[in-house]
Protein backbone atom coordinates (compact mmCIF):
# COMPACT_ATOMS: atom_id res chain seq x y z
CA UNK A 1 0.00 0.00 0.00
CA UNK A 2 1.28 3.29 -1.13
CA UNK A 3 2.14 6.40 1.50
CA UNK A 4 -1.01 8.05 0.78
CA UNK A 5 -3.33 5.45 0.91
CA UNK A 6 -2.27 3.63 3.70
CA UNK A 7 -1.53 7.33 5.76
CA UNK A 8 -5.02 8.62 4.59
CA UNK A 9 -6.49 5.14 5.95
CA UNK A 10 -5.02 5.92 9.53
CA UNK A 11 -5.00 9.26 9.56
CA UNK A 12 -9.04 9.02 9.39
CA UNK A 13 -10.79 11.31 12.19
CA UNK A 14 -13.29 8.71 12.23
CA UNK A 15 -13.29 5.69 14.45
CA UNK A 16 -12.32 2.31 12.45
CA UNK A 17 -15.08 -0.48 12.26
CA UNK A 18 -12.79 -3.43 12.89
CA UNK A 19 -10.54 -4.12 15.95
CA UNK A 20 -6.68 -5.72 15.22
CA UNK A 21 -5.55 -8.36 17.13
CA UNK A 22 -3.51 -8.24 19.59
CA UNK A 23 -0.88 -10.57 20.20
CA UNK A 24 2.26 -11.28 22.15
CA UNK A 25 5.34 -13.15 20.53
CA UNK A 26 8.24 -15.42 21.10
CA UNK A 27 10.24 -15.25 24.10
CA UNK A 28 13.41 -16.93 24.76
CA UNK A 29 17.07 -17.15 24.27
CA UNK A 30 19.99 -18.78 23.25
CA UNK A 31 23.65 -18.27 22.41
CA UNK A 32 25.98 -17.61 19.13
CA UNK A 33 29.51 -18.10 18.55
CA UNK A 34 29.56 -14.34 16.60
CA UNK A 35 26.78 -12.94 16.43
CA UNK A 36 26.32 -9.20 14.31
CA UNK A 37 27.00 -6.40 16.32
CA UNK A 38 29.30 -8.27 18.99
CA UNK A 39 32.32 -9.73 19.75
CA UNK A 40 33.33 -13.45 19.35
CA UNK A 41 32.99 -14.36 22.81
CA UNK A 42 29.00 -12.01 23.23
CA UNK A 43 26.01 -14.06 24.06
CA UNK A 44 22.68 -13.43 22.28
CA UNK A 45 19.60 -13.80 23.33
CA UNK A 46 15.96 -12.03 22.92
CA UNK A 47 12.07 -12.04 24.06
CA UNK A 48 10.11 -10.01 21.20
CA UNK A 49 6.77 -8.87 21.50
CA UNK A 50 5.13 -8.45 18.19
CA UNK A 51 1.29 -6.43 18.06
CA UNK A 52 -0.76 -6.06 15.76
CA UNK A 53 -1.98 -3.29 16.64
CA UNK A 54 -4.44 -2.73 13.79
CA UNK A 55 -5.95 -4.60 11.12
CA UNK A 56 -8.11 -4.21 7.97
CA UNK A 57 -8.72 -5.97 4.67
CA UNK A 58 -5.74 -4.68 2.85
CA UNK A 59 -2.83 -4.03 5.38
CA UNK A 60 -2.08 -4.15 8.87
CA UNK A 61 -0.44 -2.01 11.57
CA UNK A 62 2.21 -4.16 14.03
CA UNK A 63 4.42 -2.87 16.65
CA UNK A 64 7.63 -4.94 18.04
CA UNK A 65 9.43 -4.78 20.90
CA UNK A 66 12.54 -6.42 21.38
CA UNK A 67 14.23 -7.09 24.84
CA UNK A 68 17.83 -8.31 24.59
CA UNK A 69 18.84 -11.41 27.23
CA UNK A 70 22.24 -11.80 26.52
CA UNK A 71 25.37 -9.71 25.95
CA UNK A 72 25.09 -5.94 25.21
CA UNK A 73 24.88 -5.22 21.45
CA UNK A 74 26.42 -1.92 19.71
CA UNK A 75 23.88 -2.45 16.96
CA UNK A 76 21.06 -5.48 16.02
CA UNK A 77 19.06 -6.62 13.57
CA UNK A 78 15.73 -8.87 13.63
CA UNK A 79 14.44 -11.52 11.38
CA UNK A 80 11.33 -13.40 10.92
CA UNK A 81 9.34 -14.33 8.20
CA UNK A 82 5.65 -13.62 7.04
CA UNK A 83 2.97 -16.48 6.38
CA UNK A 84 0.28 -14.61 4.43
CA UNK A 85 1.96 -12.60 1.47
CA UNK A 86 1.92 -9.38 3.72
CA UNK A 87 4.17 -6.80 1.95
CA UNK A 88 5.90 -4.19 4.33
CA UNK A 89 4.76 -1.12 3.02
CA UNK A 90 6.86 1.58 5.61
CA UNK A 91 8.56 1.08 8.73
CA UNK A 92 9.51 4.15 11.67
CA UNK A 93 12.07 3.53 14.45
CA UNK A 94 14.08 0.88 12.30
CA UNK A 95 15.00 0.33 8.88
CA UNK A 96 12.41 -2.55 7.80
CA UNK A 97 13.48 -4.41 4.46
CA UNK A 98 11.75 -7.67 3.05
CA UNK A 99 13.15 -10.41 0.53
CA UNK A 100 10.08 -12.61 -0.52
CA UNK A 101 8.70 -13.88 2.20
CA UNK A 102 11.68 -12.77 5.09
CA UNK A 103 11.66 -9.46 6.77
CA UNK A 104 14.20 -7.45 8.23
CA UNK A 105 14.68 -4.74 11.04
CA UNK A 106 17.60 -2.97 11.10
CA UNK A 107 18.95 -0.58 14.28
CA UNK A 108 18.84 3.07 13.01
CA UNK A 109 21.55 5.54 14.25
CA UNK A 110 20.34 6.54 17.62
CA UNK A 111 18.90 2.97 18.82
CA UNK A 112 21.82 0.64 17.84
CA UNK A 113 23.01 -0.08 21.25
CA UNK A 114 20.85 -2.57 23.41
CA UNK A 115 22.15 -3.56 26.69
CA UNK A 116 21.97 -6.66 28.20
CA UNK A 117 18.64 -6.86 29.41
CA UNK A 118 17.27 -3.26 27.41
CA UNK A 119 14.68 -3.20 25.25
CA UNK A 120 13.86 -0.92 22.01
CA UNK A 121 10.47 -0.51 20.14
CA UNK A 122 9.67 0.17 16.18
CA UNK A 123 6.76 -0.72 14.04
CA UNK A 124 6.18 -0.98 10.85
CA UNK A 125 2.64 -0.94 7.78
CA UNK A 126 2.00 -3.63 5.41
CA UNK A 127 -0.08 -5.03 2.86
CA UNK A 128 -2.23 -7.87 4.08
CA UNK A 129 -5.34 -9.86 3.72
CA UNK A 130 -6.77 -9.32 7.22
CA UNK A 131 -5.82 -12.38 8.65
CA UNK A 132 -2.32 -11.86 9.42
CA UNK A 133 -0.69 -13.85 12.49
CA UNK A 134 2.21 -13.42 14.55
CA UNK A 135 5.13 -14.94 12.81
CA UNK A 136 6.60 -18.13 14.23
CA UNK A 137 9.98 -17.37 14.53
CA UNK A 138 11.99 -14.41 15.35
CA UNK A 139 16.39 -13.94 14.96
CA UNK A 140 17.86 -11.40 16.91
CA UNK A 141 21.93 -11.08 15.31
CA UNK A 142 20.99 -14.47 13.68
CA UNK A 143 19.70 -16.40 17.06
CA UNK A 144 16.69 -17.75 17.34
CA UNK A 145 14.38 -16.29 20.11
CA UNK A 146 13.10 -19.45 21.53
CA UNK A 147 9.86 -20.03 22.68
CA UNK A 148 5.65 -21.05 21.16
CA UNK A 149 3.87 -17.53 20.11
CA UNK A 150 0.65 -16.43 21.32
CA UNK A 151 -2.91 -16.75 20.36
CA UNK A 152 -3.48 -15.38 16.65
CA UNK A 153 -7.22 -16.10 16.11
CA UNK A 154 -8.20 -12.86 14.25
CA UNK A 155 -11.49 -10.88 15.78
CA UNK A 156 -14.87 -12.20 15.15
CA UNK A 157 -16.18 -9.44 12.83
CA UNK A 158 -19.61 -10.29 14.06
CA UNK A 159 -18.52 -8.59 17.08
CA UNK A 160 -18.72 -4.18 16.66
CA UNK A 161 -15.39 -2.92 19.64
CA UNK A 162 -17.29 -0.07 21.32
CA UNK A 163 -13.48 1.82 21.21
CA UNK A 164 -10.96 1.71 18.24
CA UNK A 165 -8.43 -0.25 18.58
CA UNK A 166 -5.38 0.99 20.07
CA UNK A 167 -3.06 3.54 17.82
CA UNK A 168 -5.96 4.01 15.28
CA UNK A 169 -6.61 7.77 15.37
CA UNK A 170 -10.64 9.08 16.72
CA UNK A 171 -11.95 12.27 15.33
CA UNK A 172 -11.06 14.59 17.98
CA UNK A 173 -8.56 13.43 20.70
CA UNK A 174 -9.97 15.42 23.27
CA UNK A 175 -13.36 14.13 23.23
CA UNK A 176 -14.48 11.07 25.64
CA UNK A 177 -10.99 11.65 27.18
CA UNK A 178 -9.41 12.88 30.27
CA UNK A 179 -5.94 15.00 29.60
CA UNK A 180 -2.63 14.35 31.66
CA UNK A 181 -1.83 16.87 34.54
CA UNK A 182 2.17 17.63 34.51
CA UNK A 183 2.97 16.67 38.24
CA UNK A 184 5.85 19.10 38.11
CA UNK A 185 3.42 21.71 36.83
CA UNK A 186 0.83 20.71 39.37
CA UNK A 187 3.25 21.25 42.51
CA UNK A 188 4.10 24.60 41.19
CA UNK A 189 0.98 25.72 41.16
CA UNK A 190 -0.35 24.35 44.13
CA UNK A 191 2.46 25.47 46.52
CA UNK A 192 1.30 28.82 45.62
CA UNK A 193 -1.45 30.43 47.71
CA UNK A 194 -4.62 29.53 46.17
CA UNK A 195 -3.08 27.64 43.87
CA UNK A 196 -5.17 24.29 44.48
CA UNK A 197 -8.15 26.10 42.70
CA UNK A 198 -6.47 25.52 39.44
CA UNK A 199 -3.52 22.86 39.54
CA UNK A 200 -5.59 19.95 38.70
CA UNK A 201 -5.55 21.17 35.07
CA UNK A 202 -4.39 19.81 32.08
CA UNK A 203 -1.00 21.61 30.83
CA UNK A 204 1.33 20.94 27.90
CA UNK A 205 4.89 19.33 28.36
CA UNK A 206 7.23 21.46 26.46
CA UNK A 207 10.05 19.76 25.16
CA UNK A 208 11.91 23.27 24.13
CA UNK A 209 15.69 21.52 24.03
CA UNK A 210 17.61 18.10 23.45
CA UNK A 211 18.08 17.61 27.16
CA UNK A 212 14.46 17.78 28.03
CA UNK A 213 13.81 14.54 26.16
CA UNK A 214 15.81 12.67 28.89
CA UNK A 215 15.36 15.34 31.47
CA UNK A 216 16.91 18.52 32.22
CA UNK A 217 17.89 19.65 35.49
CA UNK A 218 16.74 16.31 37.22
CA UNK A 219 13.58 16.64 36.05
CA UNK A 220 11.38 15.19 34.61
CA UNK A 221 12.00 13.45 31.01
CA UNK A 222 9.47 12.71 28.25
CA UNK A 223 9.37 8.43 29.37
CA UNK A 224 8.77 9.71 32.89
CA UNK A 225 5.71 11.68 31.40
CA UNK A 226 4.35 8.73 29.27
CA UNK A 227 4.66 6.53 32.66
CA UNK A 228 2.81 8.65 34.82
CA UNK A 229 0.46 9.11 32.11
CA UNK A 230 -0.24 5.82 31.90
CA UNK A 231 -1.28 5.72 35.68
CA UNK A 232 -3.58 8.53 35.17
CA UNK A 233 -5.18 7.15 32.15
CA UNK A 234 -6.35 3.66 34.18
CA UNK A 235 -9.08 2.31 32.26
CA UNK A 236 -10.15 5.12 30.21
CA UNK A 237 -8.75 7.26 27.18
CA UNK A 238 -5.81 9.62 28.16
CA UNK A 239 -4.44 12.55 26.14
CA UNK A 240 -0.96 14.11 26.33
CA UNK A 241 0.08 17.46 25.41
CA UNK A 242 3.41 17.58 23.87
CA UNK A 243 5.10 21.11 22.13
CA UNK A 244 7.63 20.03 20.06
CA UNK A 245 9.95 23.50 20.19
CA UNK A 246 13.49 23.23 19.09
CA UNK A 247 13.81 23.99 15.46
CA UNK A 248 17.29 25.61 14.17
CA UNK A 249 17.14 29.05 14.59
CA UNK A 250 13.94 28.77 16.67
CA UNK A 251 12.29 32.17 16.71
CA UNK A 252 13.68 34.34 14.50
CA UNK A 253 11.70 37.67 15.51
CA UNK A 254 11.85 37.15 19.45
CA UNK A 255 15.06 36.46 21.36
CA UNK A 256 13.21 35.45 24.49
CA UNK A 257 12.89 32.41 22.53
CA UNK A 258 15.50 31.87 20.97
CA UNK A 259 16.93 28.34 20.85
CA UNK A 260 20.06 25.65 21.15
CA UNK A 261 20.29 25.02 17.47
CA UNK A 262 21.67 27.48 14.76
CA UNK A 263 20.21 28.07 11.88
CA UNK A 264 22.54 25.32 9.76
CA UNK A 265 21.79 22.25 12.64
CA UNK A 266 19.01 20.40 11.06
CA UNK A 267 20.53 17.47 11.31
CA UNK A 268 20.92 17.29 14.89
CA UNK A 269 17.16 18.63 14.70
CA UNK A 270 16.74 15.25 13.56
CA UNK A 271 19.22 12.95 14.50
CA UNK A 272 19.28 14.46 18.21
CA UNK A 273 15.79 15.99 18.62
CA UNK A 274 12.85 14.71 16.78
CA UNK A 275 14.37 10.95 16.40
CA UNK A 276 14.58 10.18 19.85
CA UNK A 277 11.05 11.72 20.44
CA UNK A 278 9.85 9.31 17.34
CA UNK A 279 10.97 5.93 19.19
CA UNK A 280 9.86 6.57 22.60
CA UNK A 281 6.53 7.68 21.30
CA UNK A 282 6.61 5.00 19.12
CA UNK A 283 7.17 2.54 21.76
CA UNK A 284 4.28 0.17 22.13
CA UNK A 285 4.39 0.58 25.45
CA UNK A 286 2.57 4.05 24.93
CA UNK A 287 -0.07 3.03 22.39
CA UNK A 288 -2.93 3.18 24.25
CA UNK A 289 -2.44 7.30 24.75
CA UNK A 290 -3.86 9.92 22.56
CA UNK A 291 -0.53 12.03 22.13
CA UNK A 292 -1.59 15.60 20.95
CA UNK A 293 1.85 17.76 19.49
CA UNK A 294 1.76 21.09 18.92
CA UNK A 295 4.66 21.46 16.33
CA UNK A 296 7.45 24.12 16.44
CA UNK A 297 5.32 27.68 17.72
CA UNK A 298 6.56 30.97 16.42
CA UNK A 299 8.06 29.34 13.40
CA UNK A 300 6.60 29.42 10.18
CA UNK A 301 4.66 32.83 10.28
CA UNK A 302 8.19 34.66 10.54
CA UNK A 303 8.62 34.08 7.27
CA UNK A 304 5.75 35.18 5.92
CA UNK A 305 5.60 38.61 8.31
CA UNK A 306 8.89 39.59 9.53
CA UNK A 307 11.37 39.10 6.26
CA UNK A 308 12.39 40.84 3.18
CA UNK A 309 10.91 44.30 2.91
CA UNK A 310 8.88 44.47 5.30
CA UNK A 311 9.32 46.99 8.38
CA UNK A 312 8.68 44.05 10.43
CA UNK A 313 11.45 41.91 9.12
CA UNK A 314 14.61 40.63 10.82
CA UNK A 315 17.96 39.51 9.44
CA UNK A 316 17.40 36.33 11.44
CA UNK A 317 14.48 35.29 9.93
CA UNK A 318 15.46 36.58 6.12
CA UNK A 319 18.32 33.67 6.93
CA UNK A 320 15.65 31.02 7.97
CA UNK A 321 13.95 31.41 5.09
CA UNK A 322 16.70 31.16 2.84
CA UNK A 323 17.93 28.12 3.68
CA UNK A 324 14.73 26.78 4.24
CA UNK A 325 15.10 24.99 7.82
CA UNK A 326 11.95 26.51 9.28
CA UNK A 327 9.91 24.35 6.59
CA UNK A 328 11.96 20.98 6.57
CA UNK A 329 12.34 20.70 10.03
CA UNK A 330 8.37 21.02 10.69
CA UNK A 331 7.88 18.93 7.61
CA UNK A 332 10.23 16.26 8.90
CA UNK A 333 8.98 16.47 12.27
CA UNK A 334 5.14 15.30 10.84
CA UNK A 335 6.64 13.02 9.10
CA UNK A 336 8.12 11.46 12.02
CA UNK A 337 6.30 12.14 14.60
CA UNK A 338 3.28 11.16 12.34
CA UNK A 339 4.12 8.05 11.43
CA UNK A 340 3.12 6.86 15.36
CA UNK A 341 -0.32 5.94 14.68
CA UNK A 342 -1.31 7.39 18.17
CA UNK A 343 0.19 10.76 17.60
CA UNK A 344 -2.13 13.41 16.56
CA UNK A 345 -0.03 16.41 14.73
CA UNK A 346 -1.27 19.89 15.23
CA UNK A 347 0.78 23.03 13.76
CA UNK A 348 1.05 25.97 15.24
CA UNK A 349 -1.17 28.54 13.68
CA UNK A 350 0.21 32.12 15.03
CA UNK A 351 -2.69 33.94 16.61
CA UNK A 352 -5.21 36.47 15.03
CA UNK A 353 -3.39 39.67 15.88
CA UNK A 354 -0.41 38.39 13.53
CA UNK A 355 -1.67 36.20 10.71
CA UNK A 356 -5.40 37.90 10.71
CA UNK A 357 -4.57 40.61 7.84
CA UNK A 358 -5.14 40.04 4.23
CA UNK A 359 -1.46 40.07 3.18
CA UNK A 360 -0.45 37.62 6.02
CA UNK A 361 -3.59 34.94 6.21
CA UNK A 362 -3.42 33.56 2.71
CA UNK A 363 0.52 33.20 2.75
CA UNK A 364 0.70 31.80 6.21
CA UNK A 365 -1.65 28.85 4.46
CA UNK A 366 0.81 28.38 1.54
CA UNK A 367 3.69 27.87 3.78
CA UNK A 368 1.75 25.42 5.88
CA UNK A 369 0.85 24.03 3.11
CA UNK A 370 4.80 23.44 1.84
CA UNK A 371 6.29 22.88 5.07
CA UNK A 372 3.35 20.19 5.30
CA UNK A 373 4.75 18.35 1.94
CA UNK A 374 8.36 18.39 3.08
CA UNK A 375 10.91 16.24 4.10
CA UNK A 376 8.26 12.85 3.43
CA UNK A 377 5.46 14.23 4.88
CA UNK A 378 1.83 14.80 3.22
CA UNK A 379 -0.84 16.86 4.65
CA UNK A 380 -2.34 13.21 6.06
CA UNK A 381 0.21 13.71 9.17
CA UNK A 382 -1.36 16.97 9.72
CA UNK A 383 -4.39 16.39 12.44
CA UNK A 384 -5.28 20.15 12.61
CA UNK A 385 -3.30 23.31 13.89
CA UNK A 386 -3.21 25.58 16.82
CA UNK A 387 -3.78 29.26 17.57
CA UNK A 388 -2.77 31.48 20.36
CA UNK A 389 -0.29 29.29 21.83
CA UNK A 390 1.67 30.76 24.91
CA UNK A 391 -0.40 34.30 23.38
CA UNK A 392 -3.17 36.37 25.03
CA UNK A 393 -5.79 37.00 22.21
CA UNK A 394 -9.01 36.99 23.94
CA UNK A 395 -11.62 33.58 22.64
CA UNK A 396 -14.44 35.98 22.15
CA UNK A 397 -14.99 39.76 21.84
CA UNK A 398 -18.28 39.98 22.77
CA UNK A 399 -18.79 43.49 23.04
CA UNK A 400 -18.54 44.31 19.09
CA UNK A 401 -17.58 42.57 15.98
CA UNK A 402 -16.00 42.82 12.94
CA UNK A 403 -19.03 43.95 11.19
CA UNK A 404 -19.63 46.81 13.15
CA UNK A 405 -19.32 50.67 12.81
CA UNK A 406 -19.85 53.88 14.37
CA UNK A 407 -20.72 57.51 12.90
CA UNK A 408 -20.40 55.18 9.53
CA UNK A 409 -16.97 54.46 10.28
CA UNK A 410 -16.22 50.72 10.45
CA UNK A 411 -14.67 49.22 13.27
CA UNK A 412 -11.43 47.69 10.96
CA UNK A 413 -10.32 50.99 11.01
CA UNK A 414 -9.57 51.31 14.68
CA UNK A 415 -6.35 51.69 16.05
CA UNK A 416 -7.03 48.37 18.21
CA UNK A 417 -8.27 46.82 15.27
CA UNK A 418 -6.14 48.20 12.52
CA UNK A 419 -7.56 46.35 9.49
CA UNK A 420 -7.35 43.54 10.62
CA UNK A 421 -10.42 40.71 9.50
CA UNK A 422 -10.80 38.98 13.02
CA UNK A 423 -11.27 40.56 16.31
CA UNK A 424 -10.74 37.26 18.25
CA UNK A 425 -8.99 33.62 18.42
CA UNK A 426 -12.33 31.41 17.51
CA UNK A 427 -13.34 33.58 14.56
CA UNK A 428 -10.08 33.88 13.72
CA UNK A 429 -9.26 29.60 13.99
CA UNK A 430 -12.46 28.90 12.17
CA UNK A 431 -12.20 31.05 9.24
CA UNK A 432 -8.50 29.86 8.82
CA UNK A 433 -9.55 26.32 9.38
CA UNK A 434 -11.75 27.20 5.79
CA UNK A 435 -8.42 29.05 4.13
CA UNK A 436 -6.14 25.83 4.93
CA UNK A 437 -8.90 23.21 3.73
CA UNK A 438 -8.86 24.95 0.54
CA UNK A 439 -5.12 24.91 -0.23
CA UNK A 440 -4.96 21.09 0.18
CA UNK A 441 -5.41 20.42 4.29
CA UNK A 442 -7.91 17.16 4.47
CA UNK A 443 -11.43 19.00 4.98
CA UNK A 444 -11.88 17.23 8.88
CA UNK A 445 -8.82 18.89 9.96
CA UNK A 446 -9.43 20.22 13.34
CA UNK A 447 -8.18 23.44 15.55
CA UNK A 448 -7.22 24.00 18.93
CA UNK A 449 -7.24 27.80 20.82
CA UNK A 450 -5.06 27.99 23.78
CA UNK A 451 -6.80 29.27 26.71
CA UNK A 452 -4.35 29.47 29.36
CA UNK A 453 -3.74 32.94 29.52
CA UNK A 454 -6.19 35.20 27.71
CA UNK A 455 -9.22 35.68 30.24
CA UNK A 456 -8.93 39.08 30.98
CA UNK A 457 -11.00 38.96 33.80
CA UNK A 458 -11.20 41.24 37.21
CA UNK A 459 -11.88 44.78 37.77
CA UNK A 460 -10.28 45.62 34.51
CA UNK A 461 -13.31 43.48 32.58
CA UNK A 462 -15.78 45.93 30.71
CA UNK A 463 -19.62 44.84 31.06
CA UNK A 464 -20.38 46.47 27.80
CA UNK A 465 -19.41 48.33 23.92
CA UNK A 466 -17.47 51.20 25.04
CA UNK A 467 -19.00 54.83 24.15
CA UNK A 468 -19.93 55.86 20.19
CA UNK A 469 -18.12 58.95 20.48
CA UNK A 470 -16.01 57.58 17.76
CA UNK A 471 -15.05 54.14 16.63
CA UNK A 472 -12.04 54.06 18.77
CA UNK A 473 -13.85 54.88 21.94
CA UNK A 474 -15.98 51.72 21.17
CA UNK A 475 -13.81 49.16 20.49
CA UNK A 476 -11.14 50.54 23.35
CA UNK A 477 -13.83 50.93 25.97
CA UNK A 478 -15.42 47.20 25.26
CA UNK A 479 -12.54 45.05 24.40
CA UNK A 480 -11.76 42.50 27.18
CA UNK A 481 -8.31 42.21 25.66
CA UNK A 482 -6.43 45.09 27.47
CA UNK A 483 -2.83 44.80 26.14
CA UNK A 484 -1.44 47.75 25.09
CA UNK A 485 -1.04 46.90 21.82
CA UNK A 486 -2.17 43.27 19.85
CA UNK A 487 1.35 42.84 19.12
CA UNK A 488 2.46 42.43 22.85
CA UNK A 489 3.22 39.10 23.95
CA UNK A 490 5.83 38.90 26.54
CA UNK A 491 4.05 38.44 30.57
CA UNK A 492 1.48 40.47 29.84
CA UNK A 493 0.63 42.78 32.84
CA UNK A 494 -3.49 42.35 33.82
CA UNK A 495 -3.70 38.53 31.86
CA UNK A 496 -6.14 36.19 33.54
CA UNK A 497 -6.74 32.67 33.03
CA UNK A 498 -9.40 31.74 30.27
CA UNK A 499 -11.66 29.29 29.50
CA UNK A 500 -10.89 26.07 31.42
CA UNK A 501 -9.77 23.22 28.99
CA UNK A 502 -12.76 21.68 26.81
CA UNK A 503 -13.47 18.94 24.58
CA UNK A 504 -15.42 20.25 21.06
CA UNK A 505 -16.44 23.87 22.12
CA UNK A 506 -17.17 25.38 19.24
CA UNK A 507 -17.89 24.24 15.58
CA UNK A 508 -14.49 23.13 13.96
CA UNK A 509 -12.36 23.59 17.11
CA UNK A 510 -11.10 20.58 18.73
CA UNK A 511 -10.32 21.74 22.02
CA UNK A 512 -9.92 24.70 24.11
CA UNK A 513 -6.33 23.50 25.77
CA UNK A 514 -3.66 25.33 28.28
CA UNK A 515 -1.03 24.61 26.24
CA UNK A 516 1.29 27.19 27.60
CA UNK A 517 1.50 26.64 31.68
CA UNK A 518 0.35 29.38 33.81
CA UNK A 519 3.14 30.76 35.55
CA UNK A 520 6.19 30.00 33.08
CA UNK A 521 7.65 32.86 32.27
CA UNK A 522 7.46 34.25 28.34
CA UNK A 523 11.04 35.79 29.01
CA UNK A 524 13.26 37.52 31.07
CA UNK A 525 13.07 41.08 32.41
CA UNK A 526 16.65 42.00 31.86
CA UNK A 527 19.30 39.88 30.58
CA UNK A 528 20.36 36.50 32.41
CA UNK A 529 22.84 34.07 31.94
CA UNK A 530 21.82 31.11 30.98
CA UNK A 531 22.77 27.19 29.55
CA UNK A 532 19.50 26.78 27.59
CA UNK A 533 20.78 29.22 24.42
CA UNK A 534 17.60 32.17 25.65
CA UNK A 535 18.45 35.41 25.02
CA UNK A 536 16.62 38.49 26.19
CA UNK A 537 14.40 40.70 24.50
CA UNK A 538 13.11 44.13 24.78
CA UNK A 539 9.46 43.01 24.86
CA UNK A 540 9.57 41.74 27.85
CA UNK A 541 11.10 44.85 29.62
CA UNK A 542 8.36 46.95 31.31
CA UNK A 543 10.23 49.69 30.49
CA UNK A 544 10.67 49.43 26.59
CA UNK A 545 9.08 51.39 24.28
CA UNK A 546 8.72 48.96 21.70
CA UNK A 547 9.49 48.65 17.67
CA UNK A 548 7.80 47.72 14.17
CA UNK A 549 6.15 44.68 15.25
CA UNK A 550 4.30 46.37 17.97
CA UNK A 551 4.11 49.82 16.70
CA UNK A 552 6.31 51.55 18.52
CA UNK A 553 4.00 51.26 21.76
CA UNK A 554 4.90 50.23 25.85
CA UNK A 555 5.53 46.50 26.21
CA UNK A 556 3.36 46.07 29.04
CA UNK A 557 5.41 43.53 30.32
CA UNK A 558 5.80 42.68 34.16
CA UNK A 559 8.95 43.13 35.85
CA UNK A 560 11.26 40.78 37.45
CA UNK A 561 10.42 38.18 35.24
CA UNK A 562 12.81 35.00 35.33
CA UNK A 563 13.87 33.35 31.49
CA UNK A 564 11.72 31.85 29.41
CA UNK A 565 9.72 28.44 30.73
CA UNK A 566 11.02 29.17 34.48
CA UNK A 567 8.39 29.58 37.17
CA UNK A 568 7.49 33.43 37.61
CA UNK A 569 5.48 33.39 40.79
CA UNK A 570 3.72 37.02 40.49
CA UNK A 571 2.51 36.46 36.75
CA UNK A 572 0.85 32.90 38.30
CA UNK A 573 -0.73 35.52 40.85
CA UNK A 574 -1.88 37.61 38.29
CA UNK A 575 -3.34 35.29 36.43
CA UNK A 576 -5.42 33.82 39.06
CA UNK A 577 -6.60 37.30 39.95
CA UNK A 578 -7.85 37.99 36.94
CA UNK A 579 -9.43 34.65 35.97
CA UNK A 580 -12.66 34.48 33.58
CA UNK A 581 -14.64 32.75 34.32
CA UNK A 582 -13.33 33.74 37.87
CA UNK A 583 -11.51 30.88 39.99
Amino acid sequence: MSRTSRTTLRRSRTALIAAGALVAAAAGSAAAAAPFGASAAAAAGCTVDYKIQNQWNGGLTAAVSVTNTGDALSTWHLEWSFAGGEKVSQGWNATVTQSGAAVTAKNLSYNGTLASGASTSFGFNATGNGNSAVPATFKLNGVTCNGATGPTDPPDPTDPPTDPPAGSRVNNPYEGAKVYVNPEWSAKAAAEPGGTRVSNQPTGVWLDRIAAIEGANDGMGLRDHLDAALTQKGSGELVVQLVIYNLPGRDCSALASNGELGPTEIGRYKTEYIDPIAAILGDAKYAGLRIVTTVEIDSLPNLVTNTGSRPTATPACDVMKANGNYQKGVGYALNKLGDVPNVYNYIDAGHHGWIGWDDNFGATADIFKVAATTEGATVNDVHGFITNTANYGATKEDNFSIDDSVNGTSVRQSKWVDWNRYTDEQSYAQAFRQKLVSVGFNSDIGMLIDTSRNGWGGTQRPTGPGASTSVDTYVDGGRYDRRIHLGNWCNQAGAGLGERPKAAPAAGIDAYVWMKPPGESDGSSKAIPNDEGKGFDGMCDPTYGGNARNGNNPSGALGDAPVSGHWFSAQFQELMKNAHPAL
